[in-house]
């Protein structure tokens, strides 16, 4: 009989590879949520790792009207399965290979762009830019067919990287015996634009974090770094204390960490040399970063055991109504997203 291929339905926004060097002694990790529904829920609660920081058919989408999980495998495949050895040995302090310091580099970036958090920020920064790009695309579009018919040059497609994710409908309304008509373009903001833009930012835009100089920093004694699921930090320093998190992979003076374990954090400076491997920092720069990722979260702080500092750092919100809707929002996402691609993908019509 032919071998089934299992169907990734529950997909890890941060994989269990990466959330195990988080685990306590009992291999579970203690969580602390940021948005509950009601005060007594418990402050901290322990999970096993294949528990935590997933959502269904987060990376799902209709290809040849099916459900696909291959954005799910090419995670796997290209950037997860690959770092296995690396995080190991970079947690144990073993000494790593430069195709090694590549593979984390290339699991940061992977991780920071496959957050629902990720999602959530280019949501809205579609739905504010999004209507000028595509009147902007299409009005070149038309002038580069001018230019051609009038020179009679035949024009060649071609199709960016992840563009098949996209779901877009581009329709022709041309009447009888004219030759000018009217051209339309429909599409979805949703996942599989967020899809085609992950495949391009791990696609040329990767070689910016593979070239930095990267280094891990250990907390001082007493301290220990915990994570989040958004865990991909790009500090932008604005000066005088102040400071965001975009700041760009190949900006320079950005600051870009991840914590690895309870006591490792990769890092890099855009543009400079970082410390050397090991250093242990002082007790402000660390509970500075510490501070930072507990900003940076969106919905869940994840550490190996409770830690005390972490309400101080950021307190959680109560709130029933805010609750039950984002759950409600992500219990109708893959239905609603599924119609809209079965919808749209539908390619060039000519009416």
């Amino acid at each position: 009989m032919p071998n089934r291929v299992e169907f990734h339905r529950d997909n890890h926004y941060v994989p269990c590879v990466y959330l195990k060097q988080f685990a306590g002694t009992d291999g579970r990790i203690a969580v602390y949520r940021l948005l509950v529904e009601h005060e007594n829920q418990a402050v901290w609660k322990p999970y096993y790792p294949n528990r935590i920081a997933r959502q269904a058919h987060l990376y799902t989408r209709i290809a040849a009207g099916r459900e696909s999980d291959e954005i799910e495998r090419w995670l796997d495949r290209e950037f997860e399965a690959p770092a296995g050895e690396a995080l190991r040995k970079a947690t144990s302090d073993e000494p790593l290979k430069p195709v090694e310091w590549e593979c984390l580099a290339r699991f940061l970036a992977a991780q920071d762009v496959r957050t629902p958090a990720r999602l959530l920020e280019a949501l809205s920064r579609w739905g504010q830019t999004l209507q000028q790009t595509l009147d902007r695309t299409l009005q070149d579009a038309v002038q580069k067919f001018e230019a051609a018919k009038r020179d009679g040059i035949a024009l060649v497609g071609r199709s960016a990287p992840g563009s098949e994710c996209i779901p877009i409908r581009i329709t022709a309304e041309i009447q009888p015996d004219q030759e000018i008509g009217t051209l339309k373009t429909e599409l979805v903001i949703g996942r599989g634009l967020w899809f085609s833009s992950m495949q391009h930012l791990l696609g040329k835009t990767l070689k910016h974090l593979e070239s930095h100089k990267w280094t891990i920093l250990h907390p001082p004694e007493g301290l220990t770094w915990f994570t989040s699921d958004d865990p991909v930090i790009r500090l932008n320093w604005l000066g005088e204390g102040k400071y965001t998190f975009d700041g760009g992979w190949g900006s320079k003076g950005t600051d870009i960490m991840l914590p690895l374990g309870p006591r490792h954090l990769l890092y890099a400076r855009v543009g400079q040399q970082p410390p050397r491997r090991g250093t242990v920092l002082s007790r402000p720069e660390a509970e500075t970063i510490r501070s930072f990722i507990a900003e940076h979260a969106h919905r869940m702080i994840l550490a190996a055991e409770v830690d005390p500092e972490v309400a101080r750092l950021r307190a959680r919100v109560v709130d029933q109504c805010r609750f039950r809707d984002e759950r409600g929002q992500w219990e109708r996402w893959h239905a609603a997203q599924s119609e809209a691609e079965r919808k749209y993908a539908e390619g060039p019509k000519q009416m």
